[in-house]
């Protein structure tokens, strides 16, 4: 088990905040996990330790989102996360903890600037096997690696403005599945080690707490001043993470 205070004093936050995006507030938050911890310990460290406690929110997710979800959009971006779930599978040993650190940089960067920018434009889309296949192939990529499936996955669903809830539950169950999935593999490449999984251990609590609280959040509080704050920090973590992994590469 990790025993350094200052680990916890920014998992434990971390930690919760990820819990409120399971629970539907602000879903871009679940990328804040992987960033947030990498800035103690590795990302592919952070990924292990991360993946036990993600469960355990999918679980009370499903609690609350259980019957409120958009089936189509379900049929084509599971399979498609498929894929991208194998294609990490094969190439976890060809990435380094760099390509790992700029991998969830620069997503986290595109998707900041995507929200600022607005570079998907305003018309409602509707789902779409091409653009679906493309974006759940990239969320279960990206999720595989660092748990930043997120990012790709609003970038497929925001632009088709479905009700609040529904987008949150849809979003639930995409990743509550995709999560089942990554415990072979993630199993396969030894993170689940003592280590980690003592560290899962003692941050779980959190989770139920952090996810019913964000279920909760998302039927009674206005969020536009905490999604400005929320993109905000995201794109300073973004950038960190950004040049500590390209310094070793330059």
């Amino acid at each position: 088990m990790i025993t350094d205070p200052l680990f916890y004093a920014i998992a434990v936050p971390a930690v919760f905040l990820v819990g409120l995006a399971k629970g539907g507030f602000v879903g871009a938050m679940v990328m804040l996990g992987v960033p947030l911890l990498s800035l103690m310990i590795s990302p592919v460290q952070a990924a292990g330790i991360l993946l036990p406690i993600l469960i355990a929110m999918d679980i009370f997710a499903l609690f609350a989102y259980r019957s409120i979800y958009h089936a189509g959009n379900l049929k084509i971006i599971l399979p498609a996360a498929l894929v991208g779930i194998f294609v990490g599978w094969l190439t976890a040993a060809y990435v380094s903890e760099s390509y790992v650190r700029l991998i969830v940089g620069v997503i986290a960067l595109l998707f900041v600037l995507d929200y600022w920018i607005g570079w998907r434009g305003t018309e409602k889309t509707q789902p779409s096997i091409s653009r679906g296949g493309f974006w759940g192939a990239v969320a279960g990529f990206t999720s595989f690696v660092c748990h930043a499936g997120g990012a790709p996955l609003q970038m497929y669903l925001a632009p088709q403005r479905m009700e609040p809830r529904i987008f949150a539950g849809t979003s639930v169950i995409f990743f509550t599945v995709v999560n089942m999935i990554k415990v072979i593999p993630y199993a396969a490449l030894g993170q689940f080690g003592s280590e980690n999984l003592m560290t899962s251990l003692v941050l779980a609590p959190i989770a139920p707490v952090a996810t019913l609280t964000g279920a909760w959040l998302v039927k009674k509080i206005k969020v536009g001043l905490f999604y400005r704050l929320t993109y905000f920090f995201i794109f300073v973590v973004a950038l960190k993470l950004i040049w500590d992994g390209a310094k070793p590469l330059l």
